[in-house]
């Protein structure tokens, strides 16, 4: 009986203590995420399967007897902002032609200011959307342009300093595109296969898109103390006129002495605005500005073994062409087989002379100019001009007696 009593009482005290005993609380933790074994097993297997290749070699001028200038100390050159990096796009386009305009400003109104090259992108992409509409999607929809779309866009929309509008979100240090433009690639592709057409709902979508990559341009703004739109900015500080700037171009396959097309991918609305000229007009237009203060940007071919970023030049080697044999048909053989193409865009500022002949010095906003001791420069030798670049955009003033005699057809038979 005892026993019972004995085993009755611990169950009641034990029942009690279990009763009295407070329920536990857990707490959680924030962890960095980690596997070990499995991060360990993943760089194997990646080793395993990743299939190593051999990086291609390229061919390139050895420019060990190339005299290039050693320093920018002697050349004369025409007022411009820094060097800016255009980073992952493609718009040397608009950091060429906007650098042009900037020096511009200097020479005619004696202003620096720095514009905002993204404000004009974003709306280049808009007209580019608006054309592949209307045509249907038979429109070139992709990153490059001519630079005579800058002042296009600033005659429908205005501009902006780089101040008001810089096309990046905060905390962004580089221009990135490439997501953004498959995405709006994608949907203008997605469009087209299901035959929509609808212009505003298009666009509003473009709109979107550009503005999660890039923000939303302003309609005003303030600057300096006064109040502006990007049109009455144009129209009151800027004051540059559209119509005093001219396209030249030397091809030989569209005739000389006309006004005609650029017959290039990147003129993607088919701008026939190129004053097409012989070479050596071309040329003695281009010395002529440069010398008497007025700069230009350039367009054509950078995809050469004369050309190296690490030695801050390019140069025609002596392989490919000798110069005095640079001429009309060197020019467009090389446009006609594809080997010259316009696949980016600089500004002409200054220029110098030294034992190995005429150099430029080019602006450069490609990420390959940061790659010299002159940081967002090339030296282009006047030889490689000759032969790769196909256009240039420049003040009507710097070659006027050109334009006053390109409407006479038998100069140019």
């Amino acid at each position: 009986m005892k026993k019972y009593i004995l085993i009755i009482f611990v169950a009641i005290i034990s029942s009690q203590a279990a009763f009295n005993q407070q329920p536990r609380i857990d707490k959680g933790m924030m962890i960095e995420p980690k596997n070990e074994t499995w991060d360990s097993m993943k760089v194997h297997i990646e080793k395993f399967e990743k299939k190593e290749k051999a990086q291609k070699k390229r061919f390139m001028l050895d420019f060990s007897n190339i005299k290039v200038p050693d320093n920018l100390d002697g050349f004369k050159s025409v007022w411009h902002n820094d060097p800016v990096k255009q980073a992952s796009t493609g718009t040397c386009w608009c950091f060429a032609a906007t650098s042009f305009f900037e020096s511009e400003l200097k020479r005619i109104h004696n202003k620096e200011i720095k514009l905002s090259e993204m404000h004009t992108v974003w709306y280049q992409y808009i007209e580019k959307a608006r054309r592949f509409i209307s045509e249907r999607g038979d429109s070139e929809f992709s990153e490059g342009s001519q630079t005579n779309a800058v002042m296009a866009m600033w005659k429908e929309y205005g501009c902006v300093p780089n101040e008001v509008y810089t096309g990046m979100l905060p905390g962004q240090e580089y221009h990135n595109h490439s997501k953004m433009v498959t995405e709006m690639k994608s949907y203008l592709d997605f469009c087209k296969t299901n035959n929509i057409w609808n212009e505003q709902q298009v666009l509003d979508n473009i709109k979107s898109i550009l503005n999660k990559y890039m923000g939303e341009p302003p309609t005003d703004f303030t600057w300096n103390g006064k109040k502006y739109t990007p049109k009455t900015f144009r129209d009151d500080v800027v004051k540059l006129n559209p119509d005093d700037y001219v396209d030249m171009m030397s091809l030989y396959e569209q005739g000389f002495g006309k006004k005609t097309i650029y017959d290039v991918p990147d003129n993607w609305w088919k701008s026939h605005d190129y004053y097409n000229i012989p070479l050596n007009d071309f040329m003695s237009g281009l010395r002529s500005a440069i010398r008497n203060g007025y700069s230009m940007t350039l367009s054509g071919d950078v995809s050469e073994a004369g050309i190296y970023s690490y030695a801050d030049a390019a140069v025609v080697p002596s392989f490919d062409i000798p110069s005095a044999y640079i001429d009309d048909n060197a020019r467009q053989f090389r446009f006609s087989n594809g080997s010259t193409g316009d696949d980016h865009a600089i500004h002409l500022c200054g220029w110098f002379e030294n034992e190995s002949g005429t150099w430029y010095l080019i602006k450069d906003s490609g990420s390959g100019a940061n790659n010299g001791k002159f940081k967002g420069y090339y030296l282009f030798h006047e030889d490689y001009i000759k032969l790769k670049m196909t256009c240039f955009l420049v003040h009507k003033d710097a070659i006027k007696d050109i334009l006053k005699n390109f409407d006479s057809q038998s100069r140019y038979e």
